[in-house]
Order: structure tokens, then sequence, then C-alpha cells
């Protein structure tokens, strides 16, 4: 079930899932309305969000529809979402083989996800389960890099994350080439704070990386302590001080062709 996963996914989630649950920001309250508006998600809609994590994006989600399905691979990170929804139906699948019968789904979300399984057979299995009208979003929070101190973590970041999927290189978007399964129909953006203490904004929320996750606790240690040092020399902060830490959401909105080939 979870054999396609990238080792950082498996890994560092599976160790890290109540830390991610805490640590991660939430999406700005606008995301609602654009699941209503663009990715026309109505009371009566289906909906099924894949690689939903600890269910951060369902209590956007669960404003627009309460017909919500959440997939989603890892045990301890499907565990935390059962906790904190326990009204939502879930499924512990791949985003490759989904146990749904087909043009069943009104949209698909993938928040914060897509980049782990950016592959045709995700995006052939999407178009499969979704209607002739069907939606696609796709949505990430991002830190806000034209901050000198978020570039320098950034930087940081870049050094550590070898091969391990990530939104920033775009590569995601490749399985949207020479296809003819998805349009895309519009990007929005988004911006919010997420507010808190340094250590809470800056070091746990790194700390939930898939990638530094699955560190030693040692080495997680050493960075936390470069990652505050970093954020002290530019903005004069200690770890217990308040923080307001600028992100950029982006969210993509694809709609369903009917043409069922791809080239």
């Amino acid at each position: 079930m979870t054999d396609s996963l990238h080792p950082a996914a498996q890994q560092g989630f599976s160790s890290a899932a109540e830390l991610y649950q805490q640590a991660r920001p939430d999406y700005p309250q606008q995301i609602v309305q654009w699941l209503k508006d663009e990715l026309q998600i109505g009371p009566e809609s289906v909906a099924l969000e894949l690689g939903a994590g600890t269910g951060k994006f369902l209590n956007y989600l669960k404003q627009a529809t309460t017909h919500v399905t959440a997939v989603e691979p890892v045990t301890e990170m499907l565990q935390q979402l059962k906790m904190r929804h326990p009204d939502i139906q879930t499924l512990q699948t791949s985003s490759d083989q989904l146990p749904l019968a087909s043009q069943t789904v009104d949209a698909v979300l993938c928040a914060q996800s897509f980049h782990w399984f950016a592959n045709m057979e995700t995006l052939k299995e999407i178009h499969r389960v979704l209607t002739p009208t069907g939606q696609l979003g796709l949505v990430w929070n991002q830190r806000d890099e034209s901050i000198d101190w978020i570039k320098a973590l950034a930087d940081l970041l870049i050094s550590l994350e070898g091969d391990t999927p990530r939104y920033h290189s775009d590569e995601w978007k490749q399985v949207f080439e020479h296809q003819s399964l998805f349009q895309l129909n519009s990007v929005k953006v988004f911006s919010q704070l997420h507010r808190g203490t340094v250590e809470h904004v800056v070091s746990q929320r790194l700390l939930s990386t898939s990638f530094i996750a699955c560190m030693p606790p040692a080495q997680q240690q050493q960075l936390k302590q470069q990652f505050e040092q970093i954020v002290l020399h530019y903005t004069g902060k200690h770890p217990q001080d308040q923080i307001d830490l600028p992100y950029i959401t982006y969210a993509w909105h694809f709609g369903k062709l009917d043409n069922q080939s791809s080239s």
C-alpha cells in the first residue's frame, strides 16, 4: 500500500505525523470561496482529497461540502486525521489505485501533496473517478522567500533535500505536459501569516519536513540550532520570541477534458 511512496515520505511522515499536525500552518480562509467558485463545489458535491495527511485541509473542504473522502497511505498520518475528523470517510491506499467507481467524484483536491505522486498513473486514475465536468485542485502553502531570513532558511533546506519531490522544483508540472486529460483553468494566489514562537513556526515546522524528519535525532537537533541561529542573525528574535512567518498559498485549478487518451 505504501510501496510506491518516496522513502522520505514513508519514513519522515511516519515518525513526524504528530509534529506535522501541530507545526504546519493552516490555509487562508479565502480558499473556501475558491473551492466554491473555481472548483464549483456545492453542498451536494462529492469531493476526494488525495494525500490528505493529518487532515489540515479538511477544515476548509468541509465548509464547501460534507460529502468528503480522504485518501492517505501513511498509517500514522491517517491516525492523526481520524482523531480530528471522525466524521470523514477515509481510504488507506495509493493515489494510482483508488477503490472507487468511475465518474463518481465531482472534485479531487491535493493540498500540499501532489508533488509526491505527480505521475501519469495517478493522473489517469483521477481522470477516471471524476465526473465528466469534474475539477482538480492542487494547493500548496509556500514560505515567502522574498523575506531575507526565510530565503536563508530555504537555501539551507535546498542543500539537504536531495531527490525529495518538492513544489518549488516545478518537476510536478511535467506530468501535465503532452497529455489530454486535464487543462489548466486558473492559478490563484493568497497570502497569510503563521504566527507563533520562533521555535514553533520555524524550528518545529522545518523539523516536520519529510527529509529532515527521517534524520537521526542528533542531526535534527543540530539543524534546529542552525534554524534558530539564522532567525536570530536576521531578526534578533530568540526561540521563545513571537514571530510572523509569511506564506504564499498557490491554488491551481484544472478541468477534466473529455478526451480519454493521452499522447
